[in-house]
């Protein structure tokens, strides 16, 4: 059960997290000085889609060699997998849904403070994992190093609030990402710091018929799922603990009868 108030359905401090995350994602392309913040918010939905793509290879028993991050909000993933067309649809489709799906489980671990700072730890283990493992371009490194090290104060010295503040604005970011450059879904080539490639899209076309539009439609309606989902299990109320029924005055139970 949370440890907060059960007559708080959902808690206060729930629904705050929550509201104070989509008002500043909402907010923070509008306003001249924090306009500034959105870059680094567009690389980290870079950084999620293409470790999207890496962590879908090796579910399907190939190896995750690198991915790189460009300073325009690009990025590319390199990997290895077997030649089915499963695979490389599956890899492909990783790094649309992944960020979204990824979304479902922190939203889900944010519910509780003491377990949101776990779980912010936990993130923070991964980049910094990614980090070590897989980020082979400079500005990619640069980036990565910068997140770990923000997120690293955070679980250390913020308060439990701040870290389920931030645990949950980083699953709002993730469960938008796929949307922020909703074009790319539709579009047959992706342009990126390492020149022009098919788009994620048109290699699951190529991979398993149908047009790319209709992966993008798709790719798009997971993540819609996957959000809403996500937010369920968010704002679903607390279990309450069920209260023992009241002993009736007067027989003891068990005892002898009086009178």
């Amino acid at each position: 059960m949370d440890i907060e108030k059960a007559t708080d359905l959902p808690s206060k401090r729930v629904v705050a997290a929550l509201l104070i995350s989509v008002a500043a994602t909402l907010a923070l392309p509008h306003i001249p000085v924090a306009r500034y913040a959105v870059w680094p918010l567009t690389l980290l939905s870079t950084f999620a889609h293409e470790l999207g793509h890496g962590i879908a290879a090796m579910l399907v028993g190939g190896h995750f060699d690198r991915l790189e991050i460009f300073s325009n909000g690009s990025g590319v993933a390199y990997s290895a997998y077997g030649s089915g067309r499963f695979a490389r649809a599956f890899v492909s489709a990783g790094g649309l849904v992944g960020p979204a799906i990824a979304s479902m489980g922190l939203f889900a671990l944010a519910r509780n403070e003491r377990r949101a700072r776990f779980a912010l730890g936990g993130v923070t283990v991964l980049v910094a994992i990614a980090l070590l493992f897989v980020v082979r371009n400079f500005f990619g490194a640069a980036y990565v190093l910068a997140l770990v090290i923000v997120l690293s104060l955070i679980v250390k010295l913020g308060n439990p609030f701040a870290a389920r503040l931030t645990l949950v604005f980083v699953a709002v970011q993730l469960a938008v990402s796929v949307f922020t450059r909703a074009d790319y879904l539709f579009t047959p080539v992706a342009r990126t710091g390492a020149g022009e490639m098919p788009s994620d899209v048109a290699n699951m076309a190529s991979a398993l018929f149908l047009p790319y539009q209709f992966w993008g439609a798709l790719c798009g309606a997971v993540s819609v799922v996957a959000l809403v989902l996500g937010l369920a299990m968010y704002l679903r109320p607390p279990r309450q603990k069920k209260s023992p029924p009241k002993r009736l005055p007067g027989r003891v139970a068990g005892g002898p009868r009086l009178g």
